[in-house]
């Protein structure tokens, strides 16, 4: 059965920064999880941070691409260095991603871990740019396409694509 990787927060799960979730209830996630396909990760809190914890913003370029070249980093609006938390939870989505023999994922936007569309640009002033988070940014070096909750259409047509080949 092809599985797809999604944010457990998309799912319900009280993960997020501030101890709450993201909760979609779109029915094409619906359906996959009836379906028994998703297999839920958190890679902030697999990396080892707590829920609640301080947000966290990726400072310097290319947003996770940048963060995973190590060229740029992950810091909470206190000025603490979670970098290697964010890269230690993105290298265990990657695992559940070789273990499953997952193709596609269904991330959070806006996440630092990951957004898949944009990001917030480290000032902590709720100003987006355009980028990847770090796990979005790993997994697509890695050949998983990465969708979000705003793209679910999208997620299920190349599901479609894949499923038939």
């Amino acid at each position: 059965m092809e599985k797809i990787l999604v944010s457990a927060c998309l799912l319900g799960a009280k993960v997020r920064y501030h101890g709450g979730d993201a909760a979609c209830g779109h029915p094409i996630l619906q359906r996959w999880l009836n379906e028994g396909r998703l297999v839920a990760v958190c890679p902030e809190r697999d990396g080892g941070l707590t829920t609640p914890r301080p947000p966290a913003e990726i400072v310097g370029p290319n947003a996770g691409r940048g963060v995973v070249a190590r060229l740029a980093s992950v810091r909470t609006s206190l000025g603490a260095d979670v970098t290697d938390a964010f890269l230690r939870g993105a290298e265990i989505a990657l695992d559940a991603v070789r273990e499953h023999r997952i193709r596609i994922a269904v991330l959070k936007d806006g996440s630092p871990s990951c957004g898949r569309s944009f990001v917030y640009d480290g000032t902590f002033s709720g100003t987006r740019t355009s980028g990847l988070g770090v796990t979005a940014a790993l997994l697509e070096s890695h050949g998983v396409r990465v969708f979000n909750e705003h793209t679910l259409e999208d997620a299920q047509a190349y599901f479609n694509e894949i499923s038939n080949r």
